[in-house]
């Protein structure tokens, strides 16, 4: 990776989620050259969906690491260069920027931050065994894979509480698990969960372990088992899936604190995605801890795109390297 050294480049891409891969390709059609940094986890968290079914322009669905596959060629099409490392640690301080990653280190005028963030799990062993084959962490992305099933949802804040009104206008039940003996979301978003029917409340409990079969073709999810808080006791809730609404961690550590992030770690984006660092912009869920589906991160990474186009002209850059 010795070319990428010595030279300023007009912009680097960080992260290859939908939003960093849109970027890159409307930077590539616009001839600027981009250079896509994927990070460790390729194709960011749609890699780990089986399924997408709320992509728009495939009615049957789309695999999910298949349809970050044809977003990176689509990317190259364009022209992208695609570096398979990670940016360790960067240098905001003065311009042109540096981006430091395994293999050295190289300069660019302008910056796109799409690394997204990482669900919370529980850290439990059947976590791993049935991730996708009923431990999720987004209802909207995969609660219709349960209509008319058992579910329960593990969490007591806002997100928990959207998780589990969401999935009871298509399960049959909806278990939702807290440790507490009261929610920590708002008051109505509460009662919403508390009024609501098809919705059981296990109060003062965790997840134990997650149970199921794995003889099958697939593991399948057939219970949890819970323990009660107060009394140490344990019981099994039969369920065909575990959505955990724990919270999500933004990955912007490597940022070192150069700009500007929300107290959980969201990076704060103005006018046209830009940070607080001049130069500097991000897309996706690295920012975006309301909506955080594909179709959004997209919409996001063609908005930076844009404005990245616009700062270098008027930095009197244009589009040549």
């Amino acid at each position: 990776m010795t070319e990428l050294q010595g030279k300023v480049h007009n912009v680097v891409v960080i992260g290859s989620g939908p939003a960093g891969w849109t970027a890159a390709i409307y930077l590539g059609r616009a001839n600027v050259d981009p250079i896509v940094f994927c990070g460790v986890q390729i194709g960011g968290q749609l890699t780990t969906t089986t399924e997408v079914e709320n992509f728009p322009g495939f009615p049957e669905g789309r695999d999910g690491p298949e349809l970050m596959a044809d977003m990176e060629t689509q990317a190259k099409r364009y022209g992208t260069h695609v570096v398979y490392d990670e940016i360790t640690s960067v240098d905001f301080s003065q311009r042109p920027f540096t981006l430091n990653y395994n293999g050295g280190a190289l300069k660019a005028h302008s910056i796109i931050i799409c690394t997204g963030a990482s669900p919370r799990l529980l850290g439990l062993p059947g976590e791993k065994i049935f991730w996708n084959r009923g431990v999720h962490t987004c209802a909207v992305c995969d609660g219709a894979f349960y209509r008319n099933k058992v579910v329960a949802v593990v969490g007591g804040g806002d997100s928990a509480m959207e998780e589990a009104s969401y999935l009871a206008k298509l399960a049959s039940k909806v278990f939702v698990i807290h440790r507490r003996g009261e929610f920590r979301a708002s008051r109505i978003m509460a009662e919403r969960v508390l009024n609501n029917p098809k919705i059981e409340i296990v109060w003062h409990s965790a997840v134990d372990d997650v149970l199921g079969d794995t003889t099958g073709k697939f593991p399948k999810v057939t219970a949890l088992r819970v323990k009660n808080l107060q009394n140490g006791e344990l019981k099994e809730i039969v369920t065909d899936a575990m959505f955990t609404a724990i919270g999500h961690l933004p990955n912007s550590k490597f940022l070192g604190g150069q700009i500007a992030v929300d107290d959980s770690g969201y990076i704060v984006v103005g006018e046209g995605q830009q940070t607080t660092v001049e130069g500097v912009f991000a897309a996706g869920d690295i920012h975006d801890h309301v909506y955080r589906q594909a179709i959004t991160a997209a919409g996001y990474g063609c908005k930076a795109a844009l404005e990245v186009e616009r700062y270098l002209v008027r930095e009197g850059i244009g589009v040549a390297v």
